[in-house]
């Protein structure tokens, strides 16, 4: 029996078609709200099944099986695709499982522009697995437009960055990245996991297709492993929704359920971190034990301007160095509030050590030359008071 899969153009059912959209705020708020019309439930039920019963013969209800299609996932999908102003949305099982299907859309011989200094799992999963296949793959600094032209041939499919580059905090000119993009007839592929639609929709300024690891800021509780991903155009829609279900690395519905919890509170979540962020990033400048600080929230940070031509907030992660690496191992040994842990984006705030974590893959002569040194730390502020933040990294640097 074919698999007839729900709309992912489909409004909300609060809002008809041809409504004035609702603000960003609102549509968080109402996440997942009043879709279950049978019961009123004003939470999306949770939909526990693998399979679903048909009416009749050939005839099927939209859901079949819940690899193929759940009614839970099916509704964070419509509400991020709507978040993110895109045509279609598609809920899986990782960050890195979101990766690896849209990875999919591509074939032995065709070649990738990557920024460089990205998210370490990302690197692995093109060099140690992708590139095996056949993937042919050019690694560039995130700020170089003119690289990215030059890097451009007749085998290239697509340019793939991070709107915030992790961990170092680079910040790629998107809008002129989309354009070339569209010149060269090559998508644009923009991981935003660290800004959320909230703060950047890379859709509006003329990406192809968006990736969220989920179990960061958009869940925002350190309680689910999640990937999302949002599409421009209906054509790609129907390209990674036939992968979504060839491939099966989908979202559980009991995970859909809590992203969509989780994105109910995100603006005002985001608000408190960036707040808090700021202030600790002020602060950490003024320590002598301190080398750098990188958070693009800081007015004379090299990626304050440029973020703020196209996005609307900074984010919750910044990145410092302390002048030697024992004094990591002491600090991390210390810390009583903040959790030496790895992942971002949630209520607690977590630090970790990248080059012993996050871009342990890499080889040292790659973490030196993109700035990825033993003395780095990366911090992902939560929504704790910011003076009891500052008071924990104080005593800890002493």
């Amino acid at each position: 029996m074919r698999s007839s899969r729900p709309d992912p153009n489909t409004q909300d059912a609060l809002f008809e078609s041809g409504e004035p959209r609702p603000r960003l705020t609102t549509l968080l708020a109402q996440a997942g709200t009043r879709q279950d019309t049978r019961t009123g439930a004003l939470s999306t039920p949770i939909h526990q099944t693998a399979t679903f019963a048909h009416p009749g013969l050939g005839q099927s209800t939209g859901f079949d099986y819940s690899r193929s299609a759940n009614p839970t996932r099916a509704v964070l999908e419509r509400t991020m695709a709507r978040l993110d102003g895109g045509a279609g949305g598609f809920a899986f099982a990782s960050g890195l499982a979101a990766l690896t299907t849209v990875l999919g859309l591509f074939e032995a011989g065709d070649h990738l522009v990557v920024a460089e200094g990205g998210y370490g799992g990302t690197q692995r999963l093109l060099d140690q697995v992708f590139a095996r296949f056949g993937l042919a793959l050019s690694y560039l600094p995130v700020t170089d437009t003119l690289a990215y032209r030059s890097a451009l041939g007749p085998r290239t499919r697509a340019i793939l960055v991070e709107a915030i580059a992790n961990p170092c905090l680079q910040v790629p000119d998107l809008p002129a990245l989309a354009a070339l993009a569209r010149e060269a007839g090559v998508l644009l592929l923009v991981d935003n996991t660290f800004l959320t639609p909230y703060w950047l929709r890379p859709l509006e300024l003329g990406a192809d297709l968006v990736l969220h690891s989920a179990s960061k800021f958009l869940a925002g509780h350190n309680d689910v492993i999640a990937g999302i991903v949002t599409v421009r155009t209906a054509e790609l829609a129907d390209r990674l929704g036939y992968l979504q279900n060839a491939l099966g690395a989908v979202l559980a519905p009991q995970e859909a359920w809590l992203v969509l919890r989780g994105l109910k509170t995100l603006a005002l979540r985001l608000e408190r971190q960036q707040t808090n962020a700021l202030a600790v990033a002020q602060w950490l400048r003024r320590q002598p034990a301190v080398v750098q600080v990188r958070y693009p929230g800081l007015p004379d940070d090299p990626s304050h301007r440029p973020l703020a031509r196209f996005a609307e907030g900074f984010g919750a992660v910044l990145a410092f160095e302390v002048d030697d690496a024992a004094r990591v191992e002491r600090l991390i040994g210390r810390l009583r509030l903040i959790a030496y842990a790895e992942s971002l984006g949630g209520v607690e705030s977590l630090i970790t050590v990248p080059a012993l974590q996050t871009h342990a893959n890499l080889t040292r002569e790659e973490r030196d030359r993109l700035g990825i040194r033993d003395t780095l730390l990366r911090l992902s502020v939560g929504i704790e008071d910011a003076g009891d933040l500052i008071a924990d990294l104080a005593q800890a640097l002493a």
